[in-house]
């Protein structure tokens, strides 16, 4: 490898991993104020189901996410890799400049709208970052797309750990929560001036030779990354849903702040992503989907049972290492079986990773609302109750809403194992056709 290859692969990568340490510090940002967004807009316009609302709102950033990679994947090879990050920038700035404003005017219809606006924005900076970045440092090394995805995708726990503890300070100091979003806009300067003076590669495919055509083909052609895109709803709602919700939900249940679980978390997956490699060597990464669903439905069960920051953190541990790997050894996965779907695939993936939230948060909310209401005894109650016994109503209902989705990974269960089983059939089927072949 030449002097010159080297320098091309090592800022893709500084890009690359500023654009993930990015979005993961958008994510710890919206989980930091939302309890904010919640009690400054929310609770204003309809107390009943400012929980419901918030959780939609939030939503909006997963559908922002997943239309930019529905559309941001298919066409990146004619916008370019460049252009791609440049907007995934503006996005961040302009979003976050409008949330901002949403919070400093009269709580309401309009404001609500504001807010929208402002978080389907990230949500499509987001989206565009997984739409130039996954095929890019996929093209870069294609020979070890599961460890090289992994370290790529470790970058979005850092910016959740950078996120977080900036988050806590600011509220430590009562500062206004405001500030989380300047911290998010800032490093979208930066790699705005870093995409400026970088040069990127074209796309496996483009590489490869695969046409346009061929690439919206392999749709049809290939049934098994249908099962794979429909897993990916399942294991994004495992993984993103409860890290927008552990603020919200358990802060006031185990006695601590729940982004304090979430940073956690967060450095935990920093650490283990950068041994995806090996693990996957060993279980394959199919074999690694299917430990990390199951480890994923234990933790979340837990967290729901959790009373105290002991348990808490016990129980967020076996849900980290569990949904650890899960996004970006699905797309390794997706990446390595169909090299002909190009950025396509991994943008469908995306897609369906991005929409599953929409989905999931919402009907947390709506968990979350029925149940504190129903344990109170009704609204009116509800609106009475302080101290212990608001904080024995919620925590019932974060019983229901963590619980509820544990059912998620215990569907990808059978799935996994399934293709697990097919796979090594394969394989061995391969081996001992080779043999026979070897002994004539």
């Amino acid at each position: 490898m030449s002097t010159q290859t080297k320098a091309l692969h090592r800022n893709v990568f500084l890009v690359g991993n500023l654009s993930i340490f990015m979005i993961g510090l958008g994510f710890a940002v919206r989980a930091s104020i939302a309890g904010n967004l919640q009690s400054d807009i929310y609770d204003h316009i309809d107390l009943a189901n400012s929980t419901a609302m918030l959780g939609e709102a939030l939503g909006f950033t997963f559908t922002g996410f997943a239309l930019t990679l529905l559309f941001g994947s298919a066409l990146v090879d004619l916008v370019g890799i460049k252009r791609m990050l440049m907007l995934s920038s503006i996005g961040y700035v302009l979003g976050s400049l409008l949330i901002i404003a949403a919070s400093l005017v009269t709580p309401g219809e309009g404001v609500e709208n504001l807010v929208l606006a402002g978080l389907l924005l990230t949500g499509l900076g987001w989206g565009a970052v997984e739409a130039a970045s996954n095929p890019m440092v996929a093209a870069v090394d294609p020979e070890n797309k599961t460890q090289r995805l992994n370290v790529l995708h470790a970058w979005w726990p850092a910016g959740i750990v950078v996120g977080g503890l900036l988050g806590l300070a600011i509220s430590a100091l009562e500062l206004p929560w405001q500030l989380n979003l300047i911290v998010l806009a800032l490093p979208a300067v930066v790699m705005a001036w870093l995409v400026s003076r970088t040069e990127f590669p074209v796309t496996e495919r483009v590489s490869s030779g695969i046409s346009y055509g061929e690439m919206f083909k392999e749709v049809f052609r290939q049934p098994m990354f249908i099962v794979l895109w429909i897993c990916m709803w399942l294991t994004a709602a495992t993984e993103l849903a409860p890290g927008q919700w552990v603020d919200l939900t358990l802060s006031r249940v185990v006695g601590m702040k729940g982004i304090l679980i979430l940073v956690y978390v967060s450095m935990l997956m920093f650490v283990m992503r950068h041994f995806a490699g090996r693990l996957a060597k060993k279980l394959s990464p199919i074999g690694l989907l299917w430990l990390s669903s199951l480890l994923a439905a234990v933790g979340l069960y837990c967290l729901g049972m959790a009373r105290t920051p002991v348990t808490a953190f016990l129980a967020a541990t076996v849900w980290g290492i569990g949904v650890c790997y899960m996004w970006p050894t699905m797309l390794a996965t997706v990446s390595e079986r169909f090299v002909r779907g190009g950025a396509l695939f991994l943008g469908l993936l995306g897609f369906a990773g991005g929409m599953s939230i929409q989905f999931v948060l919402p009907k947390l909310g709506e968990i979350f609302d029925n149940a504190k209401i129903e344990a109170a005894g009704g609204l009116e109650a509800f609106e009475k109750l302080t101290g212990d016994e608001l904080d024995t109503v919620l925590a019932t209902a974060s019983i229901e809403s963590f619980q509820s989705l544990a059912v998620v990974p215990l569907i990808l269960l059978p799935i996994f194992a399934f293709i697990w089983f097919w796979d090594r059939r394969q394989a061995a089927s391969k081996v001992q056709g080779v043999t026979v072949v070897g002994n004539q």
